[in-house]
């Protein structure tokens, strides 16, 4: 298998498939919510932290190694990027107008979520997040 011809979301689908899992399969043999696995294999995780590569290693019966090669690196240098086209970005995500935003990279469209966490006192706090549907251009 050749990482440059299929994407870290390719992987993860077939190999789960190929195992016979499904999402809630593997997402209860990794400890992962549903949420999580479904971000992997829609595409909008490039790139994963070493404890989720190791838990969806573990899972898909894997190497973490294995797994690493299908992410992107993040080539992006983000001083090179203006801060505020950044925060214009993150903004426009909250107030939902998402419909033109652009990877500041390569002018792709970019794919947006918010993700919703819990600060010290249990109070909701909204993080925008995005990333280029063709680059690694990421927003965390």
């Amino acid at each position: 298998m050749s990482n440059d011809k299929k994407s870290l979301a390719q992987y993860v689908q077939e190999r789960r498939e190929n195992i016979g899992l499904s999402v809630l399969g593997l997402a209860k043999k990794t400890a992962m919510s549903v949420e999580q696995i479904e971000d992997i294999e829609s595409g909008k995780e490039l790139f994963l932290p070493a404890t989720i590569r190791q838990k969806l290693a573990k899972g898909l019966k894997v190497n973490p190694s294995e797994i690493k090669e299908y992410e992107r690196i993040m080539l992006v240098s983000y001083d090179k990027i203006d801060e505020n086209y950044i925060n214009n970005v993150k903004q426009a995500i909250l107030n939902g107008d998402i419909d033109n935003l652009r990877c500041p990279i390569c002018s792709s469209k970019l794919n947006t979520r918010i993700v919703k966490l819990l600060d010290l006192e249990n109070n909701i706090a909204l993080h925008p997040k995005a990333q280029c549907t063709k680059c690694s251009f990421q927003i965390k």
